[in-house]
């Protein structure tokens, strides 16, 4: 009865978390995205002097290829005069770009960042949003730096752009091309800024929105669709990195693992309850046998000292009998045989199973002898801890801007990872953070021995928290694979230094189930 309040229980927990709404994705998703973002200016040079034109936003397509607006470079084409730049949001003041690709019919451009420069590539939607959709527009929209009072030298020098949200409204496109309608505020500086959704990926490039001469009318803006963008850098011969997978929230994600917890938690509790039940009525059925048999042997017992007794009698009936025909004389034969059977009759008596016996015979007979372990038991164990093949599980899975493939591990006991990289050992289990010199993002890679799960989880973060995480991950000391389970242990606990570093929720988890490898 108390396991089944139990099961109850949990089955209300589950349905309580599946009635709450699905959250917004993590905001930090959209700052991460806008790291890509740059702000395009056009600058006319005379000699010793330099004069702003005009200037746009754009976002990287690859390390050094920038997508922006063919309006926005629209004066670069006439006049030799002129030079176009990138300037990112963080680190170095700017690049110089030049146009390698124009599209005026569609309204977008390329530019090539020159110098050796290179930024973080934003990755794309491929997909069509749906309608009313949360979008978030990213740029440098004129107006602000006009409130900002902003001089020109601070234009080419790294600003935060600026985020604004809003909603799609589908089926009403532009004549012109191929456009998405939305309510994200655009200033004039945002031509050729991404329109993201709420993972942060590229769902259109921002263009123009409407005028009214009425104060009173609401403000719409279109961004160039996918459609466009993609068939503009296919034919530039551009390729982009794009993910389809569904934006979910990592909240999401964590109702999800909640539900799946619960879920397995009443499964173990029913199949716990199963169990209980048929062991108590193979134990009822057991003692019924035993007690049928001890019974049985009584009986048998009790007949075999009766028929034991008859015999015995009739032996010292018979004897005599032939003593009186003998004139007293009585064989010894006779004693003896009639002594013998009379001392079994009261031995099979006494040697008959007590009835306290039922329960220590039912107890032998459940008793069962444990399965010798054969040697492809053992291999299958050397199996999990050696070489897997882990795939991607998307239903518990967060992917925006990875790429998806799948990944072979070869794990032993020890915590050593593919023969080189020894993971640390802390409360939350085995893994091991990396902090590469050459991309902003920090991992989180962990493996769980006794469910076969790999687990990535990515971090995007700014220039000043990878410079801190760096400076945390150059005091640490890694110890050699096979070092011993103190050492693992103490990297383990040293390795919390940089995760205090670290968001709260990452931007990415990957989940993988992973299986011998073949």
């Amino acid at each position: 009865m108390r396991v089944a309040k139990q099961i109850i229980a949990l089955f209300v927990a589950i349905v309580a978390l599946a009635s709450v709404p699905s959250a917004f994705a993590d905001p930090a998703d959209i700052s991460a995205a806008s790291r890509s973002v740059v702000r395009v200016v056009i600058i006319e040079s005379d000699g010793d002097r330099a004069r702003l034109i005009t200037h746009g936003t754009g976002f990287a397509v690859t390390p050094n290829l920038i997508v922006t607006n063919a309006h926005v470079v629209e004066e670069l084409r006439g006049d030799d005069s002129l030079i176009a730049g990138v300037v990112p949001a963080e680190g170095r003041n700017g690049y110089p770009a030049k146009l390698v690709a124009y599209s005026p019919g569609n309204d977008l451009a390329l530019l090539r960042i020159e110098g050796g420069g290179k930024l973080t590539p934003i990755t794309l939607f491929p997909g069509a949003p749906g309608d009313g959709s949360e979008v978030y527009a990213v740029g440098y929209p004129g107006n602000v730096d006009l409130a900002q009072g902003l001089s020109m030298a601070d234009l080419v020098t790294p600003q935060e752009a600026v985020k604004t949200r809003g909603y799609l409204s589908g089926g009403r496109s532009s004549r012109s091309f191929d456009t998405l309608l939305h309510t994200a505020p655009l200033g004039s500086g945002n031509s050729g800024g991404p329109l993201l959704d709420s993972c942060g990926r590229v769902v259109g490039v921002n263009s123009f929105g409407t005028v009214s001469d009425n104060s009173t009318d609401s403000s719409f803006y279109f961004a160039i669709s996918m459609r466009e963008l993609s068939g503009f850098l296919l034919k530039a011969k551009v390729d982009a990195h794009t993910s389809g997978l569904p934006c979910r929230s990592i909240a999401d994600l964590d109702r999800a693992e909640a539900q799946r917890a619960a879920g397995d938690q009443a499964r173990l509790a029913a199949e716990t309850e199963a169990r209980a039940q048929a062991n108590q009525q193979k134990l009822e059925q057991v003692r019924r046998e035993a007690e049928m048999a001890v019974l049985s042997e009584r009986d048998n017992g009790m007949a075999l000292a009766a028929l034991l007794l008859v015999a015995a009698l009739g032996v010292g009936g018979w004897g005599m009998v032939q003593a009186s025909k003998h004139r007293g004389k009585f064989e010894r034969k006779f004693v003896f045989g009639s002594a013998v059977l009379l001392i079994s009759a009261v031995a099979v008596w006494f040697l008959r199973p007590p009835l306290a016996s039922i329960d220590s015979r039912a107890k032998e007979m459940l008793e069962e002898p444990q399965p010798s372990v054969s040697t492809s038991s053992i291999a299958a164990r050397s199996d999990d801890n050696g070489r897997m093949i882990c795939v991607l599980d998307p239903e518990r899975s967060r992917v925006t801007v990875s790429d998806i493939t799948d990944v072979p591990i070869d794990w032993n006991d020890s915590g050593c990872m593919n023969g080189k990289t020894q993971y640390g050992l802390a409360n939350d289990g085995w893994s091991r953070i990396l902090v590469p010199n050459a991309e902003e993002a920090v991992s989180v890679n962990s493996y769980d021995p006794e469910t076969h799960t790999y687990t990535v989880e990515r971090f995007l973060v700014g220039l000043d928290a990878m410079t801190q995480a760096r400076a945390a991950r150059a005091k640490l000391s890694a110890p050699a694979c096979g070092a011993g389970e103190d050492a693992a242990r103490q990297f383990g606990q040293n390795q919390q230094a940089i995760k205090a570093l670290l968001p709260p929720e990452p931007n990415e988890r990957m989940r993988y189930n992973c299986q011998p490898a073949p």
